[in-house]
């Protein structure tokens, strides 16, 4: 059969060949070297006393692409074609699915808990994919940084007595006030040259010059802001559904009183199941905000490692990897969310129950 992936009319692995080839002259024969990973848990802030972060900017790159899709899906529904194709088709088959899966669990509570499960699977899926686009987390400003060359013996001799304490404290002060403000000029124009990419000295600076970039965008699922919000999300409305089918009988789950002096024995046991239930949808936020930001910022940290230590090619086997991670972590972000609002629709006591 004739292979129609093409782009110009050129097999695409002739493309990935070319860029193989283009890695390996650039970094084994230009010298061109890959920065060490910058890895650090809290999101990046552009500016000092600023509030944007470039997770925040992540999130709004998402809504702009889910809401493109939504119009694609639109659009595609309004031509009247009875098959869909392409991204619309494939979106449209994704809904279904989760729709049959809810509809399944739920039964007739489907249309009112439907929206949170596609909604929050379909936002953490674009979100957890963004790690696959070049760019992302990759394309940012330098942030320079140095390290003395004399700091560790500095460190050493500080304990020695309090008078040489003192003494080298102030010496250390004074030279910050002059030293340390050149370096770090030295330091910022030598990684925007690209004179050096992860250390060097010369002349009066006495010191390491080292960079690290601070991108634009950062997977914002990597950010624990971002997980926990869903989470509390998830878990607040989750409430809501359980009150919209059960009523204010549903609080009966957390405080059940009932049968406390009717039937001591059994009474004790439900009240204190109800409070367990308490610490268990408290828990359900931890569960949810740490199993989502720990794969997907352990998989970035992956690319990280990978990209600096074999910066050719090998990085592209681990993003198939994370591919599917990120779809993993998606569904079961939401379909979590799912089960637990249909098992609030559902009473946990029956008024009508008798122990035995």
């Amino acid at each position: 059969m004739e292979n129609k992936s093409r782009i110009l009319g050129i097999p695409n692995r002739y493309f990935i060949l070319l860029f193989i080839i283009i890695g390996v002259v650039l970094h084994f024969i230009v010298g061109v070297k890959a920065l060490a990973p910058h890895v650090q848990l809290p999101a990046e802030v552009f500016s000092e006393g600023g509030f944007l972060t470039n997770t925040m900017v992540a999130t709004f790159l998402a809504d702009i692409i889910i809401i493109l899709l939504a119009f694609g899906v639109y659009r595609a529904a309004k031509s009247g074609s009875l098959v869909p194709k392409g991204l619309s088709g494939a979106v449209e088959a994704l809904v279904e699915v989760l729709y049959n899966m809810t509809e399944a669990t739920a039964g007739k509570f489907a249309k009112n808990i439907f929206p949170f499960f596609a909604t929050i699977t379909l936002l953490v899926l674009v979100v957890n994919w963004m790690e696959l686009i070049p760019g992302v987390d990759s394309i940012g400003l330098f942030q320079p940084h140095h390290v003395h060359v004399e700091e560790a013996a500095h460190a050493e001799d500080v304990h020695a007595t309090e008078t040489d304490a003192h003494t080298e404290e102030d010496a250390h002060a004074a030279e910050g006030e002059h030293g340390d403000e050149s370096f770090y000029k030295y330091c910022s124009a030598t990684s925007f040259l690209g004179l050096t990419a992860v250390g060097g000295t010369g002349g009066d600076h006495d010191g390491e010059c080292s960079s690290a970039v601070v991108p634009f965008v950062r997977v914002a699922s990597t950010d624990l802001n971002f997980t926990a919000a869903l989470a509390v999300i998830s878990v607040v409305f989750t409430q809501v559904i359980g009150v919209q089918a059960l009523g204010a009988g549903y609080f009966q789950k957390f405080w059940y009183t009932k049968t406390l002096f009717s039937k001591p024995i059994f009474g004790v046991i439900d009240f204190a199941v109800g409070l367990l239930e308490i610490v268990a949808e408290i828990a359900k936020v931890l569960s949810f905000s740490f199993r989502l930001f720990g794969n997907i910022f352990a998989g970035s940290v992956l690319l990280f490692v990978i990209g600096s230590l074999v910066p050719v090619f090998a990085q592209s086997i681990f993003l198939m990897l994370e591919f599917f991670v990120g779809l993993i972590q998606a569904v079961v972000f939401g379909m979590l969310t799912m089960v637990f609002m249909s098992q609030a629709t559902h009473s946990h006591h029956d008024d009508g129950e008798e122990h035995h």
